[in-house]
Protein backbone atom coordinates (compact mmCIF):
# COMPACT_ATOMS: atom_id res chain seq x y z
CA UNK A 1 0.00 0.00 0.00
CA UNK A 2 1.50 3.43 -0.83
CA UNK A 3 0.71 5.96 1.99
CA UNK A 4 0.94 9.77 2.29
CA UNK A 5 1.89 12.07 4.86
CA UNK A 6 -0.60 14.67 6.22
CA UNK A 7 1.06 16.26 8.82
CA UNK A 8 2.40 13.70 11.50
CA UNK A 9 0.12 10.72 10.16
CA UNK A 10 0.24 8.16 7.06
CA UNK A 11 -2.71 7.49 4.88
CA UNK A 12 -3.25 5.10 2.84
CA UNK A 13 -3.07 6.66 -0.97
CA UNK A 14 -6.48 3.67 -1.32
CA UNK A 15 -9.23 4.78 1.18
CA UNK A 16 -11.99 2.76 1.44
CA UNK A 17 -15.79 4.99 0.06
CA UNK A 18 -18.75 3.52 1.75
CA UNK A 19 -21.50 5.04 -0.49
CA UNK A 20 -21.59 2.33 -3.05
CA UNK A 21 -21.14 -1.03 -1.28
CA UNK A 22 -23.40 -4.23 -2.23
CA UNK A 23 -26.92 -4.47 -1.61
CA UNK A 24 -29.33 -6.57 -1.81
CA UNK A 25 -31.92 -6.90 -4.72
CA UNK A 26 -30.92 -3.29 -6.05
CA UNK A 27 -32.13 -2.12 -2.81
CA UNK A 28 -29.45 0.96 -2.02
CA UNK A 29 -31.11 1.36 1.67
CA UNK A 30 -30.21 -2.85 1.72
CA UNK A 31 -26.59 -2.87 2.26
CA UNK A 32 -25.51 -6.90 2.07
CA UNK A 33 -23.66 -6.52 5.67
CA UNK A 34 -21.70 -9.76 5.59
CA UNK A 35 -20.33 -8.97 1.87
CA UNK A 36 -19.44 -5.50 2.87
CA UNK A 37 -17.80 -6.46 6.09
CA UNK A 38 -15.63 -9.00 3.68
CA UNK A 39 -14.77 -5.74 1.69
CA UNK A 40 -13.44 -3.74 5.19
CA UNK A 41 -11.49 -6.67 6.60
CA UNK A 42 -9.73 -7.14 2.94
CA UNK A 43 -8.95 -3.24 2.85
CA UNK A 44 -7.58 -3.73 6.29
CA UNK A 45 -5.50 -6.80 5.74
CA UNK A 46 -4.39 -4.77 2.74
CA UNK A 47 -3.10 -1.88 4.42
CA UNK A 48 -6.19 0.68 4.27
CA UNK A 49 -6.20 2.88 7.28
CA UNK A 50 -9.31 5.52 5.87
CA UNK A 51 -13.14 5.01 5.76
CA UNK A 52 -15.46 7.18 4.43
CA UNK A 53 -19.40 7.38 5.29
CA UNK A 54 -21.97 9.91 5.29
CA UNK A 55 -25.27 10.42 6.85
CA UNK A 56 -27.35 10.15 3.69
CA UNK A 57 -25.54 7.09 1.96
CA UNK A 58 -27.51 3.88 1.15
CA UNK A 59 -30.21 5.65 2.94
CA UNK A 60 -29.04 6.28 6.22
CA UNK A 61 -27.56 2.81 6.67
CA UNK A 62 -23.93 3.00 5.25
CA UNK A 63 -22.85 4.66 8.57
CA UNK A 64 -24.82 1.29 10.66
CA UNK A 65 -22.97 -1.04 8.82
CA UNK A 66 -19.51 0.50 8.40
CA UNK A 67 -19.85 1.04 12.34
CA UNK A 68 -20.51 -2.63 12.64
CA UNK A 69 -17.81 -3.65 10.87
CA UNK A 70 -14.96 -1.23 12.00
CA UNK A 71 -15.68 -2.43 15.89
CA UNK A 72 -14.43 -5.58 15.62
CA UNK A 73 -10.72 -3.89 14.62
CA UNK A 74 -8.90 -2.01 17.09
CA UNK A 75 -9.91 1.80 16.93
CA UNK A 76 -6.41 2.94 16.18
CA UNK A 77 -5.95 0.26 13.28
CA UNK A 78 -8.67 2.81 11.11
CA UNK A 79 -9.67 6.47 10.48
CA UNK A 80 -12.83 6.94 10.13
CA UNK A 81 -14.74 10.10 7.76
CA UNK A 82 -18.25 10.92 8.34
CA UNK A 83 -20.22 14.80 7.81
CA UNK A 84 -22.37 16.74 8.48
CA UNK A 85 -25.28 16.71 5.49
CA UNK A 86 -25.52 19.78 4.15
CA UNK A 87 -26.80 18.53 1.28
CA UNK A 88 -30.09 18.86 2.56
CA UNK A 89 -30.86 22.17 3.78
CA UNK A 90 -33.07 21.58 6.58
CA UNK A 91 -30.62 19.98 8.42
CA UNK A 92 -28.53 23.25 9.29
CA UNK A 93 -29.27 24.47 13.08
CA UNK A 94 -29.42 20.31 13.53
CA UNK A 95 -25.84 20.12 14.17
CA UNK A 96 -25.70 18.91 17.25
CA UNK A 97 -28.43 15.99 17.27
CA UNK A 98 -26.94 14.88 13.86
CA UNK A 99 -23.09 14.31 15.43
CA UNK A 100 -24.48 12.54 18.47
CA UNK A 101 -26.46 10.28 16.50
CA UNK A 102 -23.56 9.69 14.22
CA UNK A 103 -21.16 8.55 16.47
CA UNK A 104 -23.78 6.22 18.14
CA UNK A 105 -24.32 4.53 14.76
CA UNK A 106 -20.90 4.45 13.92
CA UNK A 107 -20.13 3.22 17.26
CA UNK A 108 -17.03 5.37 18.04
CA UNK A 109 -16.48 8.52 20.78
CA UNK A 110 -14.58 10.23 18.10
CA UNK A 111 -13.94 11.00 14.35
CA UNK A 112 -10.66 11.20 12.69
CA UNK A 113 -11.82 13.08 9.63
CA UNK A 114 -15.09 15.48 9.92
CA UNK A 115 -16.50 17.47 6.55
CA UNK A 116 -18.52 19.71 5.89
CA UNK A 117 -20.29 18.11 3.47
CA UNK A 118 -21.19 18.87 -0.38
CA UNK A 119 -20.62 22.94 0.02
CA UNK A 120 -22.37 24.14 -3.28
CA UNK A 121 -24.53 26.86 -4.82
CA UNK A 122 -27.71 25.22 -2.91
CA UNK A 123 -26.30 25.94 0.66
CA UNK A 124 -23.24 28.23 0.86
CA UNK A 125 -25.81 31.12 2.48
CA UNK A 126 -26.63 28.34 5.34
CA UNK A 127 -22.80 27.48 5.99
CA UNK A 128 -21.79 31.35 5.83
CA UNK A 129 -24.51 32.25 8.12
CA UNK A 130 -23.17 30.78 11.55
CA UNK A 131 -24.94 33.20 13.67
CA UNK A 132 -28.09 31.72 12.88
CA UNK A 133 -27.28 27.87 12.50
CA UNK A 134 -24.02 27.83 13.82
CA UNK A 135 -22.73 24.60 12.06
CA UNK A 136 -19.22 25.41 11.80
CA UNK A 137 -18.26 26.75 14.81
CA UNK A 138 -19.87 23.70 16.65
CA UNK A 139 -18.01 21.30 14.28
CA UNK A 140 -14.85 23.66 15.99
CA UNK A 141 -16.32 23.06 19.67
CA UNK A 142 -16.00 19.17 18.83
CA UNK A 143 -12.54 19.16 17.26
CA UNK A 144 -11.35 21.00 20.60
CA UNK A 145 -12.64 18.77 22.42
CA UNK A 146 -11.30 15.76 20.73
CA UNK A 147 -14.32 14.68 19.13
CA UNK A 148 -13.19 15.47 15.79
CA UNK A 149 -9.24 14.69 15.19
CA UNK A 150 -9.31 16.60 11.77
CA UNK A 151 -12.22 19.15 10.28
CA UNK A 152 -12.35 19.68 6.51
CA UNK A 153 -15.44 19.67 3.55
CA UNK A 154 -16.14 18.68 0.20
CA UNK A 155 -17.09 20.61 -2.74
CA UNK A 156 -19.45 20.34 -5.10
CA UNK A 157 -20.07 24.15 -6.35
CA UNK A 158 -18.05 26.13 -8.52
CA UNK A 159 -15.18 28.09 -7.96
CA UNK A 160 -17.22 31.27 -6.54
CA UNK A 161 -18.76 29.10 -3.89
CA UNK A 162 -15.17 27.73 -3.21
CA UNK A 163 -13.47 31.20 -2.90
CA UNK A 164 -16.79 32.62 -0.43
CA UNK A 165 -15.96 29.48 1.74
CA UNK A 166 -12.33 29.60 1.82
CA UNK A 167 -12.47 33.16 2.58
CA UNK A 168 -14.66 32.60 5.50
CA UNK A 169 -13.38 29.64 6.96
CA UNK A 170 -10.06 28.76 5.19
CA UNK A 171 -7.91 29.27 8.31
CA UNK A 172 -9.99 26.24 10.03
CA UNK A 173 -10.27 23.56 7.17
CA UNK A 174 -7.31 20.99 7.35
CA UNK A 175 -8.23 19.32 4.02
CA UNK A 176 -10.66 19.80 1.07
CA UNK A 177 -12.07 16.86 -1.06
CA UNK A 178 -12.51 17.49 -4.44
CA UNK A 179 -14.56 15.85 -7.35
CA UNK A 180 -10.97 14.78 -9.16
CA UNK A 181 -10.28 13.12 -12.13
CA UNK A 182 -8.69 13.06 -15.40
CA UNK A 183 -12.02 14.10 -17.37
CA UNK A 184 -13.18 16.92 -14.80
CA UNK A 185 -9.33 18.27 -14.61
CA UNK A 186 -10.31 20.52 -16.99
CA UNK A 187 -14.11 19.34 -17.75
CA UNK A 188 -15.02 21.01 -14.33
CA UNK A 189 -12.40 22.99 -13.72
CA UNK A 190 -11.13 20.70 -10.48
CA UNK A 191 -7.43 22.34 -11.81
CA UNK A 192 -8.49 25.79 -10.57
CA UNK A 193 -10.06 24.25 -7.43
CA UNK A 194 -6.67 22.45 -6.72
CA UNK A 195 -4.53 25.78 -7.85
CA UNK A 196 -6.82 27.78 -5.07
CA UNK A 197 -6.67 25.12 -2.03
CA UNK A 198 -2.86 25.33 -2.44
CA UNK A 199 -2.54 28.61 -2.15
CA UNK A 200 -4.91 28.19 1.21
CA UNK A 201 -2.16 25.50 1.94
CA UNK A 202 -5.15 22.83 1.94
CA UNK A 203 -4.14 19.05 0.79
CA UNK A 204 -6.54 17.13 -1.43
CA UNK A 205 -9.42 14.45 -1.20
CA UNK A 206 -10.23 12.58 -3.72
CA UNK A 207 -13.96 11.92 -4.75
CA UNK A 208 -15.43 10.31 -7.50
CA UNK A 209 -12.46 9.22 -9.30
CA UNK A 210 -13.80 7.39 -11.90
CA UNK A 211 -16.47 9.45 -12.11
CA UNK A 212 -19.44 6.96 -11.20
CA UNK A 213 -18.12 4.31 -13.57
CA UNK A 214 -17.91 6.54 -16.13
CA UNK A 215 -14.22 6.40 -16.98
CA UNK A 216 -14.26 2.62 -16.51
CA UNK A 217 -17.90 1.47 -17.75
CA UNK A 218 -18.81 4.07 -19.73
CA UNK A 219 -15.51 4.59 -21.23
CA UNK A 220 -16.05 5.36 -25.25
CA UNK A 221 -13.93 3.14 -27.51
CA UNK A 222 -12.16 5.84 -29.00
CA UNK A 223 -10.84 6.96 -25.54
CA UNK A 224 -10.32 3.32 -24.79
CA UNK A 225 -7.88 3.02 -27.96
CA UNK A 226 -6.22 6.49 -27.21
CA UNK A 227 -4.71 4.49 -24.24
CA UNK A 228 -4.55 1.80 -25.62
CA UNK A 229 -2.15 2.65 -28.29
CA UNK A 230 0.29 3.66 -25.48
CA UNK A 231 -0.41 0.46 -23.16
CA UNK A 232 -2.71 -2.45 -23.76
CA UNK A 233 -2.48 -4.32 -20.85
CA UNK A 234 -3.26 -1.23 -18.53
CA UNK A 235 -7.44 -1.66 -17.50
CA UNK A 236 -9.81 1.62 -17.61
CA UNK A 237 -9.22 1.96 -13.85
CA UNK A 238 -5.87 1.31 -13.45
CA UNK A 239 -5.16 4.71 -16.11
CA UNK A 240 -7.64 6.79 -13.77
CA UNK A 241 -5.82 5.72 -10.31
CA UNK A 242 -2.37 6.04 -11.68
CA UNK A 243 -3.17 9.70 -12.82
CA UNK A 244 -4.53 10.43 -9.68
CA UNK A 245 -1.50 9.01 -7.58
CA UNK A 246 0.83 10.82 -10.31
CA UNK A 247 -0.42 14.85 -8.54
CA UNK A 248 1.50 15.87 -5.71
CA UNK A 249 -1.59 17.33 -4.04
CA UNK A 250 -3.15 14.15 -3.55
CA UNK A 251 -3.26 12.56 -0.36
CA UNK A 252 -5.97 10.35 -0.67
CA UNK A 253 -8.31 8.63 -3.01
CA UNK A 254 -11.61 7.48 -2.06
CA UNK A 255 -12.78 4.54 -4.46
CA UNK A 256 -16.13 2.83 -3.80
CA UNK A 257 -16.41 -0.26 -4.81
CA UNK A 258 -19.93 -2.51 -4.95
CA UNK A 259 -17.90 -5.96 -4.42
CA UNK A 260 -14.98 -7.47 -3.62
CA UNK A 261 -13.18 -8.57 -6.74
CA UNK A 262 -13.67 -4.50 -7.73
CA UNK A 263 -12.26 -3.36 -4.58
CA UNK A 264 -9.24 -5.89 -5.38
CA UNK A 265 -8.71 -4.38 -8.53
CA UNK A 266 -8.73 -0.86 -7.49
CA UNK A 267 -5.82 -1.51 -4.34
CA UNK A 268 -3.96 -3.89 -6.59
CA UNK A 269 -3.22 -0.43 -8.62
CA UNK A 270 -1.65 0.83 -4.91
CA UNK A 271 0.57 -1.95 -4.06
CA UNK A 272 3.08 0.58 -5.58
CA UNK A 273 3.66 3.80 -7.14
CA UNK A 274 4.07 3.97 -10.91
CA UNK A 275 3.70 7.56 -12.05
CA UNK A 276 2.30 8.28 -15.77
CA UNK A 277 5.19 8.87 -17.96
CA UNK A 278 4.98 11.67 -20.38
CA UNK A 279 3.58 9.63 -23.18
CA UNK A 280 0.82 8.11 -21.24
CA UNK A 281 0.04 11.77 -19.86
CA UNK A 282 -0.71 12.96 -23.27
CA UNK A 283 -2.73 9.60 -24.16
CA UNK A 284 -4.76 10.43 -20.76
CA UNK A 285 -5.08 13.74 -21.76
CA UNK A 286 -5.98 12.53 -25.46
CA UNK A 287 -8.82 9.89 -23.82
CA UNK A 288 -10.26 12.88 -21.71
CA UNK A 289 -10.82 15.23 -25.43
CA UNK A 290 -12.71 12.05 -27.00
CA UNK A 291 -15.42 11.59 -24.05
CA UNK A 292 -16.09 15.57 -24.51
CA UNK A 293 -15.77 15.65 -28.46
CA UNK A 294 -19.04 16.05 -30.08
CA UNK A 295 -21.04 16.39 -26.25
CA UNK A 296 -19.48 19.90 -25.42
CA UNK A 297 -20.26 23.04 -27.12
CA UNK A 298 -17.05 25.38 -27.50
CA UNK A 299 -18.11 28.44 -25.16
CA UNK A 300 -15.22 30.40 -24.19
CA UNK A 301 -16.46 32.55 -21.55
CA UNK A 302 -16.08 35.74 -23.90
CA UNK A 303 -19.15 36.80 -22.73
CA UNK A 304 -20.03 39.27 -26.00
CA UNK A 305 -23.70 37.12 -25.63
CA UNK A 306 -24.67 38.69 -22.15
CA UNK A 307 -23.66 41.88 -23.18
CA UNK A 308 -26.52 41.44 -26.29
CA UNK A 309 -29.26 39.15 -23.94
CA UNK A 310 -32.34 41.16 -23.42
CA UNK A 311 -33.15 39.04 -20.43
CA UNK A 312 -29.37 39.39 -18.77
CA UNK A 313 -29.08 35.55 -18.32
CA UNK A 314 -25.43 34.29 -17.54
CA UNK A 315 -24.99 32.52 -20.60
CA UNK A 316 -21.63 31.32 -20.25
CA UNK A 317 -22.51 29.69 -16.89
CA UNK A 318 -25.25 27.98 -18.29
CA UNK A 319 -23.74 26.36 -21.49
CA UNK A 320 -20.98 25.14 -19.03
CA UNK A 321 -23.75 23.16 -16.44
CA UNK A 322 -25.53 22.57 -20.19
CA UNK A 323 -22.27 21.07 -20.92
CA UNK A 324 -21.99 18.88 -17.74
CA UNK A 325 -25.31 17.68 -17.40
CA UNK A 326 -24.71 16.63 -21.17
CA UNK A 327 -21.27 14.65 -20.61
CA UNK A 328 -22.50 13.04 -17.47
CA UNK A 329 -25.89 12.06 -18.77
CA UNK A 330 -27.63 13.66 -16.13
CA UNK A 331 -26.71 13.83 -12.30
CA UNK A 332 -27.72 16.27 -9.91
CA UNK A 333 -24.87 18.86 -10.32
CA UNK A 334 -26.53 20.92 -13.14
CA UNK A 335 -30.10 20.64 -11.66
CA UNK A 336 -28.29 21.67 -7.86
CA UNK A 337 -26.95 24.89 -9.59
CA UNK A 338 -29.93 25.64 -11.60
CA UNK A 339 -32.65 25.22 -8.92
CA UNK A 340 -30.79 27.90 -6.88
CA UNK A 341 -31.11 30.69 -9.54
CA UNK A 342 -33.85 32.91 -9.91
CA UNK A 343 -36.77 31.65 -12.22
CA UNK A 344 -35.89 34.53 -14.87
CA UNK A 345 -32.46 33.35 -15.11
CA UNK A 346 -32.95 29.73 -16.03
CA UNK A 347 -32.45 27.96 -19.27
CA UNK A 348 -36.13 28.49 -19.83
CA UNK A 349 -36.59 31.63 -19.52
CA UNK A 350 -34.51 31.98 -23.12
CA UNK A 351 -36.99 33.79 -25.63
CA UNK A 352 -35.18 32.44 -28.27
CA UNK A 353 -34.70 36.12 -30.03
CA UNK A 354 -30.89 34.76 -31.22
CA UNK A 355 -29.16 37.69 -30.12
CA UNK A 356 -26.70 36.07 -28.57
CA UNK A 357 -26.04 34.03 -30.95
CA UNK A 358 -25.58 36.55 -33.47
CA UNK A 359 -22.57 37.38 -31.78
CA UNK A 360 -20.87 34.29 -30.55
CA UNK A 361 -17.49 33.90 -31.92
CA UNK A 362 -17.85 30.21 -31.56
CA UNK A 363 -21.11 30.18 -33.87
CA UNK A 364 -23.12 28.61 -31.34
CA UNK A 365 -27.12 28.20 -31.76
CA UNK A 366 -27.52 29.34 -27.96
CA UNK A 367 -31.26 29.40 -28.15
CA UNK A 368 -31.25 25.93 -29.70
CA UNK A 369 -28.74 24.73 -26.51
CA UNK A 370 -30.67 26.43 -23.73
CA UNK A 371 -34.15 25.00 -24.83
CA UNK A 372 -32.45 21.44 -25.35
CA UNK A 373 -31.37 22.31 -21.11
CA UNK A 374 -34.56 23.26 -20.58
CA UNK A 375 -36.04 19.61 -21.91
CA UNK A 376 -33.37 17.65 -20.17
CA UNK A 377 -34.08 19.33 -16.77
CA UNK A 378 -37.89 18.86 -17.15
CA UNK A 379 -37.01 14.68 -17.54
Amino acid sequence: MIYRDFQDEKLSAYAMGCMRLPVIDGDDAKIDESAAAEMVDYALAHGVNYFDTAWGYHAGTSELVIGRALAKHPRDSFNLADKFPGYDVSNFGKTPEIFEKQLEKCQVDHFDFYLAHNVCELNIEQYLDDSTYGTISYLLEQKKAGRIRHLGFSIHGGMDVLERFLDAYGEHMEFCQVQLNYLDWEFQDAKGKVELLAKHGIPVWVMEPVRGGQLVNRLPESAREKLAAVNPDEAPVSWALRWLLSRPEVVTILSGASSLDQMKENIAVFDEAKPLTDEEQAAVSAAAAEITHGNVLPCTACRYCTSHCPLELDIPRLLELYNEHKVTGGGFIAPMAIGVMPEDKRPQACIGCGSCAAVCPQQIDIPAALADFADMLKA
